[in-house]
């Protein structure tokens, strides 16, 4: 059987929730020819997943056009949704010719929808996963456009083509999804080690090490400028170049992100899946971005707010470094239980069933 598991390259949330569902699938179904379609580059998917995969470099779905990991080109964004759907039944039909060509034999997907009306004209299950969809998120934005109406039913009609939607949580309600099926959080926890950490990245086991996790799109701080607080380390991504004694990089020591995550005292970052369930269920602390224009954002910070020790952010206090304040606190503050991430296995039994895998 050959499944083809599309997924979105709009950030890397869509890759944490998908990597440990069809790591499982694998061994449940060993057999299992498996391909991957995802403008993510393939270090990043080998990063992410553990098991052998075809990786075809496209993607079927943009979600908005990105000026940085969170302000949104509207403008750019709504004529890309025109043209993709000036066409969109000579779109399903291609795609559909696409799947029959390449021997697919059931179709996953976080959270592409072309893949699915396509599956549906070709007679091939399809099921999605996700906290979000793109109909959802698209109407939120243009409901006020008197083009919108027919690209939004389009939307949705190509979910309804599905099998099934498993929700994941925390996310977006998705009333309108007749076929929604409700799963748990989805994480992959790594594992606490600051000794290794320490000496992998030269810095010292008893300061504070607080991580920043901007998300997989461009959001560059101005972290050179940040007040130095003694007894603090900084670990950023090695593409923001950061020279300064209190700050590393974190990601160019082949260390895996989620045992980095777990090894620190807090995290920084944008509203996001991965890392909000990530920091949970491993009992650190996040400090979150203000972002009230993106409408996942108060169900995480919801479910963060029950599940973690977290504060928000304004974007001036963010980028000017004006948060110590907020880290005492959060520290102060008594942790809840640590949350379970039981996702993973209900998104693999259902999908066992639903698309048949075999």
């Amino acid at each position: 059987m050959h499944l083809l598991v599309d997924i979105s390259a709009h950030g890397l949330g869509h890759l944490s929730q998908t990597a440990p569902v069809i790591e499982g699938i694998q061994l449940r179904v060993p057999k299992l020819r498996m391909t991957i379609r995802s403008a993510l580059p393939r270090f990043r998917l080998d990063r992410a997943i553990a098991t052998t995969f075809e990786h075809v470099p496209e993607g079927r779905d943009f979600g908005f056009v990105m000026r940085n990991a969170v302000d949104i080109d509207l403008t750019a964004s709504a004529n890309a949704y025109r043209e993709i759907h000036l066409n969109w039944q000579e779109r399903i039909a291609v795609e559909a010719d696409w799947l029959r060509r390449n021997g697919i034999d059931a179709v996953l997907t976080n959270v592409a929808y072309l893949p699915l009306a396509a599956a549906a004209k070709a007679g091939i299950p399809s099921a999605s996963l996700c906290s979000i969809n793109w109909a959802d998120l698209f109407i939120h934005y243009f409901a006020g456009e008197p083009w919108a109406q027919k690209i939004y039913k389009e939307i949705l009609s190509a979910y309804m083509d599905a099998c099934c939607f498993l929700r994941v949580s925390p996310g977006l309600p998705m009333t309108n999804l007749v076929r929604r099926r409700e799963i748990g959080a989805i994480a992959r926890v790594g594992r606490r080690d600051r000794p290794s950490l320490s000496r992998r990245l030269n810095i010292s086991e008893e300061n504070r090490w607080i991580l920043l996790a901007m998300g997989g799109m461009d959001f560059r701080l101005p972290v050179e400028s940040w007040p130095r607080v003694p007894g603090f380390d900084w670990l950023v991504p090695d593409a923001w170049q950061v020279i300064r004694e209190d700050m590393r990089a974190f990601d160019n020591a082949g260390i895996d992100f989620s045992d980095v995550l777990a090894s620190v005292d807090a995290v920084i970052t944008k509203p996001g899946y991965g890392t909000f369930v990530e920091a949970a269920c491993s009992g650190v602390p996040v400090l979150y971005l203000q972002r009230d224009d993106w409408p996942e954002t108060p169900y995480l910070s919801a479910w963060l707010a029950t599940n973690a020790r977290s504060r928000v952010l304004t974007r001036s206090g963010l980028v000017k470094g004006e948060f110590i304040s907020e880290l005492s606190q959060v520290w102060n503050d008594v942790a809840p239980a640590t949350p379970s991430a039981t996702g993973a296995y209900e998104a693999i039994e259902l999908l066992e069933k639903i698309i048949r895998l075999r």
